[in-house]
C-alpha cells in the first residue's frame, strides 16, 4: 500500500489549530501527570510513593534519575498521543492537516 500524500498546511489551518494545540498540550500534561503519579506509586522504592525532587537531599541520585526518566518517557508518550489525536480531529473537522 502506498503512503498517503502529505498535504501542506495552509496558514489559516495553522492559525486555527493554535487554540486546539494549546488545549491538547494542557490536556496531555494533566493526563501524563496523573499517569506518572500512579506509575511512581507502584514503582517507588520509598514508602510515601511521592516522586522525589532533585533538591531533596534525603533521596539518592539513582532514585531521582529513575523518577526523571520514567516521568520524561510518560510525558513524551502521552503528549505525542494526545497531540496526534488532536491533529487528526482537527483535520477531520476542517479537511486540512494543521502541521508541517
Amino acid at each position: 500500500m502506498a503512503a498517503p500524500k502529505k498535504a501542506k498546511a495552509s496558514t489559516s489551518a495553522k492559525i486555527l489549530y493554535q487554540p486546539v494545540g494549546l488545549i491538547t498540550s494542557i490536556l496531555a500534561g494533566l493526563i501524563a501527570s496523573a499517569v506518572f503519579k500512579q506509575v511512581w506509586k507502584r514503582a517507588s522504592p520509598n514508602s510515601e510513593g511521592d516522586p522525589p525532587n532533585p533538591t531533596q537531599s534525603e533521596f539518592p541520585l539513582k532514585e531521582i534519575l529513575l523518577a526523571a526518566v520514567i516521568q520524561g518517557a510518560i510525558f513524551s508518550g502521552v503528549r505525542a498521543i494526545v497531540q496526534r489525536q488532536g491533529a487528526k480531529a482537527f483535520a477531520k473537522a476542517t479537511g486540512e492537516w494543521p502541521g508541517d
